[in-house]
């Protein structure tokens, strides 16, 4: 007790010398709050779009690849508390913003019982080894890692490899003429989740494209059975 009064002490003498801001909305952060005060994460715009039935996300992939389910935890928009986290996230070196969703997120699915117990191993979407070495971490891994432990599977992270550094993408066409000249993701070993149900993980979903070529790849995998769900996803897509 002694020594947890001591750290909640030293603690708050760090925020008073370095102190933490929210993401959402540049306010300092007291103890309990963590990248976001509590009015910005009450205020963040969960979709609530469900595993268990039809949401605008499946919509995306009809036609396009087969996958069992698809779903997203938050709508992405510009100029908002998503957008500036998922910068942070991902360009600002704030590694832990992954953990904080994926617990969110994974503790709400564990809950529902969405994917609890249908799910054999989660798979993050991969960054090639140049844009790895770049940042130092792959955005989405903590957010992947954290579901897999909510949802009691095995978390892979070797599995998928990106053959070629692209930028980002957010246009189908230009994925597809790298998808026509070369293999951008490659499935290492197909023996290893033959017959599993995967959960295959981005941060954001705007058109599907790198979802779809991801999920082509696993596919090559005999009797597998393929989930998807993102950080967020542009609401935009389907008005």
């Amino acid at each position: 007790m002694l020594n947890q009064k001591l750290t909640n002490i030293l603690n708050d003498i760090n925020r008073v010398l370095v102190p933490k801001v929210c993401f959402g909305c540049n306010a300092h952060l007291i103890r309990g709050e963590d990248h976001l005060c509590t009015t910005c994460r009450n205020d963040l715009p969960l979709t609530d779009y469900s595993f268990n039935e039809e949401n605008p996300v499946d919509r995306i992939f009809y036609g396009r690849i087969n996958i069992k389910k698809a779903s997203s935890f938050l709508f992405f928009s510009e100029n908002s508390s998503v957008q500036r986290l998922i910068h942070q996230l991902k360009y600002k070196n704030q590694e832990g913003i992954s953990n904080f969703l994926g617990d969110w997120y994974g503790q709400l699915l564990k809950e529902s019982g969405e994917l609890y117990g249908a799910v054999d191993i989660v798979v993050p979407v991969p960054l090639h080894r140049k844009k790895l070495r770049q940042r130092g971490y792959n955005q989405v891994a903590g957010f992947a890692e954290r579901l897999a432990y909510h949802l009691n599977a095995e978390y892979v992270d070797d599995i998928l490899v990106k053959t070629a550094n692209t930028k980002t993408q957010t246009k189908k066409g230009r994925l597809g003429r790298w998808q026509g000249n070369t293999v951008l993701y490659t499935l290492m070993d197909s023996d290893r989740i033959k017959n599993k149900k995967i959960l295959l993980v981005d941060d954001i979903i705007t058109t599907g494209a790198t979802m779809e070529i991801c999920a082509k790849a696993i596919s090559k995998a005999k009797g597998t059975t393929l989930y998807l769900a993102s950080m967020a996803v542009v609401p935009q897509l389907w008005n």
